[in-house]
């Protein structure tokens, strides 16, 4: 399925691209801006939805081109409705620096809205109703949209930015191998948990939401759950390649080459004939 994309362009060397369900979400925005304010709605609706995902693409530059300090290739950012996700060729195993690339996604979305308040600044303490189609409303939006993904990705839930700050935490005293199996036992209730919460409209962080806004979020915790597992299997699968090569290379290093005689040919040259 993640295979179903769009190339649209590089920046800074890493291609940009968009999954073909991402066209349903302009859609389903066009639509509910004119059902709510005609063109205008229309216009103001996708303004907020290509800047909101102009943000979300910020926030994986932060993590693949902290990650490009360490030698990780990132080939690709992907962005799909239920959010983006940057193509790392690796992560690494050193837990600093795992966490370095982390935290560095979230941290993006704090210095946005930090640069965005001030013009947001009057239309939150104002008296005056800010007009829902306005400049104003927009930047307003972006602010606080800013601010719940920078908090909503440190959720402990692996392999979203929280759980991988947890493993990398859980790594500093424990294998790699273990602290990801910890991080995603821990992850994988909760995601469950908020999934569920999402369907019933019972999200403490999130606002009342559309039917259709409450199925995108319980898709996205459904989603989570299966790719933190999926992440799991595949640090298992090259823990165990790693533990056979190392096994294979000091069997190699234990053969004595004493043992081989140079000058006594081969078995087979020394048979006679029958």
């Amino acid at each position: 399925m993640l295979g179903w994309s769009i190339n649209l362009f590089r920046v800074f060397g890493i291609q940009l691209a968009i999954h073909g369900s991402f066209l349903l979400l302009l859609a389903y925005y066009a639509y509910d801006g004119w059902t709510l304010g005609g063109l205008p709605g229309v216009i103001w609706s996708l303004a907020l939805i290509v800047l909101f995902f102009v943000c979300v693409v910020l926030h994986e530059l932060g993590h693949s081109l902290t990650a490009r300090r360490y030698g990780v290739n990132v080939p690709r950012i992907l962005l799909m409705p239920i959010g983006g996700m940057a193509e790392f060729d690796r992560i690494p195993r050193k837990p600093s620096q795992e966490l370095l690339i982390t935290v560095a996604g979230p941290a993006v979305n704090f210095v946005l809205a930090a640069i965005l308040l001030p013009l947001a600044w009057r239309g939150f303490f104002s008296d005056a109703e800010v007009p829902e189609f306005s400049l104003m409303n927009l930047v307003i939006q972006l602010v606080v949209a800013n601010l719940f993904m920078g908090t909503f990705n440190l959720l402990p839930v692996f392999p979203m930015d929280g759980g991988r700050i947890f493993r990398a935490l859980l790594a500093m005293k424990l294998p790699y191998l273990r602290a990801t199996y910890w991080a995603v036992t821990v992850g994988k209730p909760l995601a469950l948990l908020l999934a569920t919460l999402a369907v019933m409209n019972a999200l403490p962080f999130i606002p009342p939401q559309t039917a259709y806004g409450r199925t995108v979020t319980c898709i996205l915790f459904l989603f989570i759950f299966w790719a933190g597992n999926a992440e799991y299997k595949h640090v298992l699968r090259r823990d165990e390649e790693e533990r056979y090569w190392a096994e294979m290379s000091r069997r190699v290093q234990s053969i004595e080459p004493s043992v081989i005689d140079p000058q006594v040919p081969p078995l087979l040259e020394q048979s006679g004939p029958g």
